[in-house]
Formats: structure tokens, C-alpha cells, sequence
């Protein structure tokens, strides 16, 4: 599902039209992303929690030459499923 299907079915669950759609998925997606900046949680109960976790720097390989490479330390957003959504889905 793409952002203009998941809008499409916002529309129809949420009895809203698709520009209030569209704006609240926006805006959910730039609190979640800021919040994630400020390096706090995003916690849903029951559906999920989005993180941010830290990944250590480390050696890789160029791909097309086998070349060792050194790759930084980053941040990268992380989502754990929770009780309720791994039981719908199974």
C-alpha cells in the first residue's frame, strides 16, 4: 500500500474527504518524524512503537570491487510491532 492508497482508505473508514486525509497523514507523519528527531519514542498502544536506535560505525564491502570500506555511526528509526497488531496479523 502506497501513500495515496492508504489516503484512498483513510477516506473510507474515516468518513473524511481526501484533502482532510491527505493533511492528516501528513501531519502524522511530521509529528512522528519530529518527535523521532527530538530522539524521543512514538508509542501507540497496542500497534506499535517507532524508535530511534543508534548503529554502531563499522566495515563494509564496495559491492562492485570488494573494497573494505569504513561506514559511520548512525541513527536510524526502528518500529516495533506491538501485542495487539502481531496477534491481528497471525
Amino acid at each position: 500500500m502506497n501513500k495515496s492508497q492508504l489516503v484512498d482508505q483513510l477516506v473510507l473508514e474515516a468518513d473524511l474527504s481526501k484533502a482532510a486525509a491527505s493533511r492528516f497523514l501528513d501531519a502524522l507523519m511530521g509529528v512522528v518524524t519530529d518527535t523521532l528527531k527530538a530522539g524521543e519514542p512514538v508509542v501507540l498502544v497496542g500497534f506499535g512503537s517507532f524508535v530511534v536506535r543508534e548503529r554502531a560505525a563499522r566495515t563494509g564491502r564496495n559491492p562492485k570491487t570488494g573494497e573494505a570500506i569504513a561506514l559511520a555511526a548512525a541513527k536510524v528509526p526502528g518500529f516495533r510491532a506491538g501485542k495487539m497488531l502481531k496477534e491481528q496479523i497471525n
